[in-house]
């Protein structure tokens, strides 16, 4: 698969997954803030950006004990952003989620 330049995977690989996670949650952010504002367009190019971070997560190598969360976390992204939400997703469930990412990252 091709994303990026290889030097932003090269600096993406060196994040651990919970700063990988910490990013993709700051596009999951805008994408929420972006539909609120009724900007479908602009609320899917965040969806896009976060969805290409997440397919780069999983092409890392470090993250093989990981790749259930990432994977069930782009699952219900798409069903959330495009699909039919049959998972009942609601902006406050996905930024909570996210939150405690960041949180992580601000105790460590």
């Amino acid at each position: 698969m091709i994303f990026f330049n290889n030097n932003f995977l090269k600096k993406w690989f060196k994040l651990t997954s919970i700063e990988q996670m910490a990013n993709i949650g700051a596009e999951v952010g805008r994408a929420i803030n972006w539909k609120k504002r009724g900007e479908k367009k602009l609320s899917l190019n965040a969806l896009f950006r976060a969805l290409d971070l997440i397919d780069a997560s999983v092409c890392d190598q470090k993250n093989k004990k990981h790749l259930k969360e990432f994977l069930r976390t782009r699952e219900i992204l798409v069903d959330y952003f495009v699909g039919n939400n049959i998972y009942q997703t609601s902006d406050s469930q996905l930024e909570k989620y996210f939150y405690y990412f960041n949180l992580a990252l601000r105790n460590k």
